[in-house]
């Protein structure tokens, strides 16, 4: 088989097989192994590795993406011009993400513009950064949902899809400025 044969062979079964980051790579990878002298395991290795740490960031960055929430933007700053105060307590214990693992709730109870919404989502990203799966919904959005979904007859559904998530961060701010941007309207199934 030529190169230029076997190439296409590669980029066939790559698209077949869904694997991407290695119909990406392999031709730099194949170059790299070729100059070090791997072995042929060696090269499997590494191919095999490079296609599980793209999907494992690919999958980070979808849990991430499906936190959207009101008011901020994933792993980013509010596009609100107020101002919040600094008296935000520590939360270093509660990113360690040790509270999800042993099914514990996190209540976070302050006056009104401490930036609690911001904390919920700081810590809903450490999360889906840890793999977690995690949903963001306003309180006021969740309760009209059960209460359609028991008028539907279909509450053990949408109580079952909560339950398919490992985090469910529940924000019961009633109103947004008008600089926030709007609720994320879709809904997971």
């Amino acid at each position: 088989m030529t190169e230029r044969a076997a190439n296409t062979a590669i980029d066939t079964a790559c698209r077949l097989l869904r694997l991407p980051s290695i119909r990406n790579e392999f031709s730099d990878i194949a170059d790299r192994a070729m100059k070090d002298q791997m072995t042929y395991r060696g090269f499997l290795a590494e191919l095999l590795m490079a296609e599980c740490d793209d999907r494992s960031r690919r999958r980070s960055e979808r849990r991430i993406k499906r936190l959207a929430s009101p008011g901020t933007s994933p792993c980013g700053p509010s596009t609100s011009t107020r101002t919040r105060t600094s008296t935000r307590p520590p939360c270093t214990r509660n990113a360690s993400c040790e509270w999800i693992k042993k099914s514990q709730p996190l209540c976070l109870i302050g006056d009104s513009g401490t930036g609690k919404p911001h904390m919920l989502i700081a810590l809903g990203t450490d999360a889906a950064m840890a793999g977690y799966r995690v949903n963001y919904v306003l309180a006021t959005k969740l309760v009209n949902e059960l209460v359609e979904a028991a008028d539907e007859k279909q509450l053990s559904k949408t109580i079952a899809r909560y339950g398919r998530v490992d985090l469910v961060c529940i924000d019961d701010s009633a109103t947004w400025n008008s600089t926030d941007t709007a609720p994320n309207s879709s809904s997971r199934s």
